[in-house]
């Protein structure tokens, strides 16, 4: 890590209404994380039965691979906002090294507004696929056929709490820092 780069979650929220928001939402972001974990090792449970069977008993299965995306799909989505949380995603710090203090803030403060405009069309998007496959009652086109409902509800959700966690960071750009 690059030093005079802040990795945090951003700054502290004050006592009150948003206090209470961010402690609930990290709250809900550990146990998405656990969520998460218990997802991946489902889809490698699952991946690995696949393989045995298909190979060492000549059964096949029809249900494995879309188990198995669905729980990565969930994993990756409901992990987001943790993700998030930590600062964790991807970033290039050569510029965030380069660039005074001040202007680093500022430009923190920009790629999260950004960030979170994207995402929170995302989230929308997310949701009207999520009704329109609850309406339509849409399936996946395997003879195994699990509503589309799961994949785009995960994601819905997902995006929702990413939502939730970009919003109070970037309020608390502009909340005053509370003292030490």
């Amino acid at each position: 890590m690059s030093k005079g780069v802040d990795h945090g979650s951003g700054p502290e929220i004050p006592a009150g209404a948003l206090r209470l928001l961010d402690v609930a939402q990290n709250a809900v972001n550990r146990a998405m994380s656990v969520i998460g974990m218990v997802a991946l090792l489902v889809a490698s449970l699952v991946l690995t039965y696949s393989v045995f069977s298909r190979y060492l008993f000549r059964a096949a299965t029809d249900w494995q691979d879309e188990l198995a995306v669905f729980c990565i799909v969930g994993a990756v989505f409901l992990a987001g906002a943790w993700v998030q949380a930590q600062r964790g995603h991807i970033g290039i710090e050569a510029i965030a090294s380069i660039l005074p203090a001040r202007v680093n803030r500022v430009r923190l403060v920009l790629v999260d507004l950004m960030t979170l405009a994207f995402c929170a069309f995302f989230a929308w998007k997310s949701w009207t696929l999520f009704h329109e496959a609850w309406v339509d009652k849409m399936t996946t086109s395997s003879t195994f056929a699990p509503p589309l409902t799961i994949p785009y509800g995960l994601m819905a959700f997902g995006m929702s709490l990413l939502v939730v966690q970009l919003l109070l960071q970037s309020i608390g750009h502009f909340v005053p820092r509370k003292a030490r």
